[in-house]
């Protein structure tokens, strides 16, 4: 393939759609982005010099993760920036313009797991860039937020008016909620004076723009494991200690946890799987947990809850049970001064027809750490919402954005950073 440097900001995101990476899977599209970037002077950060590899969550198996990196190799990653990476995906870009302010731009990078529609009428496969991988697509926007981050840093390299430090990050694993927490315990995140993360679709049509996404839920995703002893479910179920029930009676009690007076609570159990014969007392059952909560403290609450109906759940059953934390998000306010900057700027972005400057995000976010993160050294924050025209949800395998978003969202965030 070309070099990406030789792509436009739609080529780009398409190229990316029709090889979608899963979370912690990144490795051609990390490798990409470092190549263009580096070969413009920027200073790029890859693997465990961009993420605090301790703090990952949700990570997959060393074979999936060898396999994703052959994989990014077979498909023409530079293999310079593989190595550099180490099997760990994410980047942090840098450049110095100038002495003023220090801005950061945050996107992520990884598609979902699920297949994506097949027929003609689904625009990626009409125009012939829809996934090439089994069970992985772009289905959230991801590829062109990529597009538009290194959109953003091309533009203001070639530009002139912007007289500070730019630091983009690429992120891993915004789905499930897994790549913002190591990214924002790195060094990177400090001396920010303005962070602006984005978002597109989120069911605004095109032309629209939302300065300050805000008060996302906080979220946390769980896998269980619950493991007893199996036996003949006829000629000797007495000897069993069935697994599957007390998956089945946290399940039920779950859903029971008592709603909180301080907010909205959510709880959903997303999977549960037992690979058993009807004959047989289950020894193992897994199921897969999330909860949310208007507040970091309310999401606390529904997940201590949870921790301890599953372990009362195994101990009616006599079966033992393990909970890993597969997840987590918290909530942020994005501030005003950066909602001001956002706002002014996007009025001047040819294409913008409607500029709100406040509204709830509703869903989660793993950005909300990085956001976080910057507060609390004193820097002001933004998540902003770019219209898309999403003919479908997102998650759905027939999502897709309206590619005009992508230089609105371009020249938005650049205008926002020149005016900081």
């Amino acid at each position: 393939m070309a070099a990406i440097s030789d792509l436009t900001p739609t080529e780009l995101r398409r190229d990316l759609h029709t090889y979608p990476e899963a979370g912690w899977k990144e490795f051609r599209t990390t490798a990409l982005v470092a190549e263009e970037l580096a070969d413009r002077g920027y200073t790029v950060s890859l693997g465990g010099d961009a993420i605090d590899v301790d703090q990952r969550l949700g990570v997959p198996s060393a074979d999936e993760v060898e396999a994703a990196e052959q994989r990014a190799r077979d498909e023409d990653a530079p293999e310079a920036y593989l190595e550099r990476m180490d099997g760990v995906t994410g980047l942090v870009a840098e450049k110095a313009f100038g002495d003023g302010p220090v801005v950061g731009l945050r996107v992520d990078m990884d598609a979902l797991e699920r297949p994506e529609a097949s027929d003609e009428s689904h625009y990626p496969v009409s125009e012939g860039f829809a996934s090439r991988h089994p069970d992985e697509m772009h289905a959230c926007g991801h590829d062109g937020h990529t597009a538009i981050g290194v959109g953003v840093a091309r533009e203001i390299d070639d530009g002139d008016a912007f007289d500070g430090t730019l630091r983009v990050f690429f992120q891993p694993a915004e789905e499930g909620g897994r790549g913002g927490l190591p990214m924002s315990e790195t060094e990177h995140l400090t001396g920010i004076d303005y962070l602006f993360a984005l978002h597109l679709g989120l069911d605004n049509e095109t032309g629209r723009v939302v300065a300050g996404y805000e008060r996302p839920l906080s979220n946390a995703k769980v896998d269980v494991v619950f493991t007893g002893e199996s036996s003949h479910a006829g000629k000797a179920p007495q000897a069993g200690r069935n697994a599957l029930q007390a998956a089945t009676t946290a399940i039920q009690n779950v859903y029971a946890i008592p709603r909180h007076e301080d907010g909205a609570t959510r709880v959903n159990v997303g999977q549960v799987h037992s690979p058993n014969a009807q004959n047989v007392i289950s020894e193992l059952a897994r199921m897969r947990v999330e909860v949310r909560g208007k507040t970091a403290a309310i999401n606390e609450y529904m997940l201590e809850e949870v921790e301890r109906i599953v372990e009362h759940a195994a101990g009616m059953h006599e079966v033992s049970v393990e909970t890993s934390l597969y997840g987590k998000t918290t909530t942020f306010t994005a501030d005003e001064a950066a909602v001001d900057i956002v706002a002014d700027a996007a009025r001047s972005v040819e294409g913008v027809t409607e500029v709100a400057r406040r509204e709830d995000i509703g869903a989660s976010e793993d950005a909300s750490y990085l956001i976080e993160r910057v507060q609390e050294l004193g820097g002001n924050a933004t998540y902003v919402g770019i219209g898309a025209s999403n003919p479908y949800g997102h998650h759905t395998a027939r999502f897709d954005i309206d590619e005009a978003s992508l230089g609105i969202g371009i020249d938005t965030v650049a205008a926002a950073i020149r005016d900081c």
